[in-house]
């Protein structure tokens, strides 16, 4: 499986990876449509549910009043009547029971005294009288003194009491001209108590009977709707308050309660900013131990969850994307290299094949000749046949050096000077190329006269001095102007420049001149040049020193302007 297949599978698995995550999201999405979450409004929801609660305070407070108050109106009621009930005991023996009667009825009772022997006394209105309403003032009372002691001492039906209860007995006892009667009569009346009594009521009356010492009883019944009525008015006071009141708690509460949420109102509107982009914004809470200081909590850190989650997928993406940049040109590279394979290989076979085909026609004109060629000839087609194969001998040497270079050249370093490494390959070339100008020039920093001097492999070097100098050769005819110049007055390295006065090289083939197998249109003619592999052989063994070899623009001297520039780089 070739790299791009191997991409493309990855591309269609990731698209069913995204497809299987959006439908698990849709169906995530459409379970949890069914569940959604209550949004009522949180102030009316709090401003109800106080009020309700207030209400139901007020109602309990109402209902707790109206019973203690109602326990303690008819307390009162039974207190009164049974004073009523000790006062008449304290009478019987020295008041006539019809007086006694009269007395109590007096004061709005309905009386009913029963003696030991069965007798009874009945005075006043009657209890059904008592539900019916009250009497008037003065209506159906006896007339006598009873009525006007009685007038004295009236308790209203509201329960006022303005006379103390022992008045008639002091009444009576004091229309008695006799002391001694008035001290039997007292004596008596000390006699008689109340021993028990019961008490008997509904909304309307309340009666009191009392057993007295004696033997007989004495029945009162008062009119207690006024007890009722209390209650009913205090009812609608209540009631009218609690309106009152709870109309301005309403009003209070919407107040307090759009206070206190405001910090929610707050988190809405970072919420909505951060939705239109402002991912910075955060919530802060000052005190983060309350329950919107959680929720702010919480919310700040689910933003940067999410904002982290967000710059982790960007970056596996960026990843991804880098990955495949990767690999695409890796596969760009590798094409490129099996690209320059082949066309390495093909311009190989054709470089081959001139000295072959010239090799082997030299050697088919030799046998199928015989004796019939002359020896001028036969010299003539054997030098061929050498010249061609030393051709051919010298190009595989380079392919072989080229792969060297590739696989790692192994050098002999030593230092070298390079100065007199120059004068040797030049005086080499001078006595090859009799017809080529060959110059040296030498420049030193601040002109001082010490050697310059790297470490290198001496023969590589001279290698490549030779190739740059052939080169130049080959681009001035061989009888052009050649120049060397060895520059020191870098610090970091020692450069040489090889130029010449020939056509010179094109900007755009500057760095394609030292692609395998490449030679410029002028250079292409038969029987002139190599084949292509001298200025990457130059290249490589630069690199394989630590240095680098480049082509420049212009000339290095005046003598030389106009052609192409070579410059060898090397570290100190």
């Amino acid at each position: 499986m070739t790299g791009r297949d191997a991409r493309n599978t990855m591309r269609q698995d990731a698209a069913r990876h995204d497809t299987a995550r959006q439908d698990a999201a849709q169906s995530d999405a459409a379970r949890h449509d069914s569940a959604r979450l209550r949004t009522g409004s949180l102030r009316a929801r709090t401003v109800v549910a106080a009020l309700v609660l207030l209400a139901l305070l007020l109602a309990g407070l109402s209902i707790a009043v109206e019973a203690t108050l109602g326990q303690r109106l008819r307390a009162q009621v039974e207190d009164r009547l049974r004073d009523r009930a000790s006062a008449a005991a304290a009478l019987v023996g020295t008041v006539d029971g019809d007086d006694l009667a009269d007395r109590l009825s007096a004061q709005g009772l309905s009386v009913v005294i029963r003696d030991a022997d069965g007798g009874a006394i009945v005075a006043g209105p009657s209890p059904d009288e008592l539900r019916e309403g009250p009497p008037a003032l003065g209506d159906g009372l006896p007339a006598g003194p009873g009525r006007g002691a009685g007038g004295a001492g009236t308790d209203t039906p509201s329960g006022g009491t303005t006379a103390d209860p022992a008045a008639p007995g002091q009444e009576a006892t004091g229309t008695s001209s006799d002391p001694a009667d008035a001290a039997a009569a007292a004596d008596d009346a000390a006699a008689v108590t109340v021993t028990a009594s019961s008490v008997t009521a509904d909304d309307d009356v309340t009666t009191l009977v009392s057993e007295l010492s004696d033997g007989s009883t004495i029945t009162l019944t008062t009119d207690s709707s006024s007890v009722g009525q209390t209650l009913g008015q205090l009812r609608w006071v209540m009631l009218g308050a609690s309106g009152v009141f709870l109309v301005v708690a309403a009003a209070g509460l919407v107040l307090v309660v759009r206070a206190t949420l405001l910090p929610l109102d707050r988190m809405t509107s970072v919420a909505r900013s951060i939705a239109r982009g402002d991912r910075g914004r955060r919530l802060r809470p000052a005190n983060e131990s309350t329950e919107i200081g959680r929720v702010a909590t919480a919310f700040d850190e689910m933003l940067d969850g999410v904002e982290g989650a967000e710059r982790a997928a960007l970056e596996a993406e960026r990843a991804a994307l880098h990955a495949e940049q990767t690999a695409l040109t890796a596969e760009r590279t590798a094409l490129d290299a099996e690209e320059r394979v082949r066309a390495f290989v093909s311009d190989a076979a054709h470089e081959l094949r001139t000295p072959v085909a010239g090799m082997r026609a030299a050697a088919d004109t030799l046998v199928r000749s015989g004796g019939d060629v002359g020896p001028d000839e036969r010299e003539r087609l054997a030098v061929h046949v050498v010249r061609e194969a030393a051709r051919a001998s010298r190009l595989i040497d380079d392919m072989l050096l080229m792969a060297r270079v590739d696989r790692g050249l192994e050098l002999d370093v030593a230092p070298v000077d390079l100065e007199e490494l120059v004068a040797s390959v030049v005086e080499g070339q001078r006595l090859r190329r009799p017809g080529l100008d060959l110059r040296v020039e030498v420049s030193r920093t601040g002109g001082g006269a010490g050697p310059l001097v790297v470490l290198g492999d001496a023969g590589r070097l001279a290698q490549v001095l030779g190739n740059l100098v052939d080169n130049a050769a080959r681009a001035t005819h061989g009888t052009g102007t050649v120049v060397l110049t060895v520059d020191g007055s870098a610090p970091e390295g020692v450069a040489v420049q090889v130029g010449d006065d020939g056509p010179g090289v094109p900007e755009a083939d500057r760095e394609r001149v030292f692609d395998r197998l490449v030679r410029l249109d002028e250079a292409r003619r038969t029987g002139d040049g190599g084949a292509g592999l001298g200025l990457p052989i130059a290249r490589g063994i630069a690199r394989a020193h630590g240095g680098d070899l480049v082509c420049e623009p212009g000339a290095v001297t005046a003598a030389a302007a106009g052609g192409a520039v070579f410059r060898l780089t090397l570290p100190r």
